[in-house]
Order: C-alpha cells, then structure tokens, then sequence
C-alpha cells in the first residue's frame, strides 16, 4: 500500500472512534443539514448521523485506491500521483472536520458553517487548481469531457487554465467569511462558472484544434 492510502485508512478509523465516542451525547433525532443562511434544515437519526459519515468514506477511499489501478491510462496517472495523493488526503481531512463539527453543533458547541466552509471549501478549490494543473490524460481524474479525453493537446490546454479557474474559485470562495449570510454564492457561482468555461473551451479548443 502507498504511504497516503495507509493515511487516507487512518482517516477513516478515526472517523469512526470520533463516532463511537460522540454517539452516546447525540440525541434521537440529529441536525444533519443546513440551508444557505445557515439554519438546521434536515434531520437523521442518531445512528445515521454519527455513522453515515465514516461508512461513506470507507466507500471512497476504496474507490480512491481503485482507480488509479484500473485506469486505462493509469501510466499516466502515475505522473502526477503525488498531486492527487496530497488532494486525497486533504479532500478527507476537510470532510473530518465537517463532521466533527456536525457532532459538536448537536451536542451544543455551535460554530456556524457559513463561517467554516468558505475556508474549507476554498482551500479544497485550490488544491483542485493544483491537480488539474498537473493531470496527465485518463479516465477518472480531471475536467473529462468528449474533447480533452479525445486529444492530449486540448486535455493539456483544459487543465492549465481550469486549473489557475480553480485556483481563483477557491480565492473567492475564501472572500465569502467576510459576507457570511452570503458565503453559499461566493462558492456556487464560481463553481458553476468554472464548470460552464471549461467544458466550453475543450469543445471550442477542439475545434480549432481539427480546423484545416
């Protein structure tokens, strides 16, 4: 096993001993959601709130580990595996600490989220930024639409500039704890924006890229 697949289990035990430890304070019925102005707007039960969190990454970082192996092009996927590695293990980091805060919101502790996922959130676009820029064409990882997995050319093309776009988002993204009522629309818009402009450039840049 790599170093970061034995972190990335580490992680996850942890999920679980996090768990184990908060589910006796929890009561019957959790907060598990919230709505853009940061108010409870869904409920689980106790069980399924402590516990749906760790059994989901178990779930993911068994398909983390997969993919790089079952890929096609997993050779080049080892070129920049040690960026991926680095987004893995912060992507679960990041979704611990929602969920220790998800714990600590039901046992009274509130912090709210629209103060802690503009950071997080944030810093996760810009580790993105970082992967794109270094992704090598495949099956799994990347902007992956019809035209980057058809040419190397416009995968290289997409990735440059959706990687500085993500980079950007994320700066953004940062912004929003300064407008905290407001924080969910300095995510949603540069995500949808970035997501519009990449796509539309590996199909523009692929037509260049074929005209005579």
């Amino acid at each position: 096993m790599r170093r970061s697949e034995i972190l990335m289990l580490a992680l996850v035990l942890i999920s679980f001993l996090i768990g184990l430890y908060f589910y006796p304070q929890m009561p019957a019925q959790m907060a598990s959601h919230w709505g853009a102005n940061g108010e409870v707007n869904g409920y689980m039960s106790s069980f399924w709130g402590v516990f749906f969190l760790p059994f989901m990454l178990v779930g993911l970082a068994l398909l983390f580990a997969l993919l790089p192996r079952i890929d096609p092009l997993k050779h080049n996927i080892e070129q920049f595996r040690g960026a991926f590695d680095v987004f893995i293990l912060f992507f679960f980091l990041f979704m611990l600490v929602i969920y220790l805060q998800t714990l600590l919101w039901n046992i009274g502790i509130r912090i709210s989220f629209n103060a802690t996922m503009p950071v997080g959130i944030g810093l996760l676009f810009f580790f993105t930024g970082i992967l794109l820029e270094k992704a090598k064409r495949n099956w799994f990882i990347g902007i992956r639409t019809p035209w980057t997995l058809s040419s190397e050319v416009v995968w290289d093309k997409t990735h440059k500039i959706g990687g500085k776009l993500f980079k950007v988002a994320g700066l953004i993204s940062l912004v929003g704890i300064l407008f905290q009522p407001y924080a969910v629309y300095f995510i949603l818009i540069p995500t949808l924006f970035v997501t519009f402009y990449t796509i539309s450039y590996s199909y523009f840049a692929f037509r260049q890229l074929k005209k005579p």
